[in-house]
């Protein structure tokens, strides 16, 4: 699948295509973040809120930019919000407005990440989740364990629904790596 491909289909809420740009610009803008932040949590949390916005926004990107460049000053200004509100030391609430939105991302049908989830032995699949880091551990098992929806995780965890969604998939992925490597 090319960029601008993905990028029509995800316009269409197409999960694979979702997940074909998370894959391809992860790294990108995580980097970036890395860079800026100089610190691995924080880039995480940022990296999933610019993919949760981008994802959520993802009709207004327009064909005259890259696509690498839209979710990088998506990145930034993510970021200089955070900055501004640790300085300020003032938190952010969630308003029922914003918890009332419906995002845009479907989870269709199982993907290949969720076929090698269930396909796994459960101990061997315990100890491969605890590999993982604890917030990526927690999506996993509030989503797969605990068998709650996405609106449950996200009342749990107080986060955003499209940042559980981002997370989950960053974390299916993380975890089919280390299934996939462990063979």
């Amino acid at each position: 699948m090319e960029i601008k491909e993905a990028i029509k289909k995800a316009k269409e809420n197409n999960q694979i295509a979702f997940n074909f740009l998370l894959d391809n610009f992860w790294n990108d803008v995580y980097g970036f973040l890395l860079k800026r932040t100089e610190n691995e949590n924080d880039a995480e949390d940022i990296t999933i809120q610019t993919f949760s916005r981008a994802f959520d926004k993802i009709d207004s990107y327009k064909e005259k930019y890259k696509f690498k460049t839209w979710l990088i000053t998506i990145a930034k200004n993510i970021h200089v919000d955070f900055l501004r509100k640790k300085k300020t030391s003032i938190s952010h609430e969630t308003t029922e407005e914003h918890e009332e939105r419906v995002y845009g991302i479907i989870d269709e049908s199982p993907s290949p990440e969720d076929k090698i989830i269930t396909e796994q032995n459960l101990a061997k699949l315990l100890k491969d989740i605890k590999k993982l880091k604890p917030h990526y551990q927690e999506v996993i098992n509030l989503r797969y364990f605990r068998e709650l929806t996405y609106d449950e995780i996200s009342k749990e965890v107080g986060e955003p629904m499209n940042n559980i969604k981002v997370k989950l998939l960053r974390a299916k992925k993380l975890l089919a790596e280390i299934i996939l490597n462990r063979k």
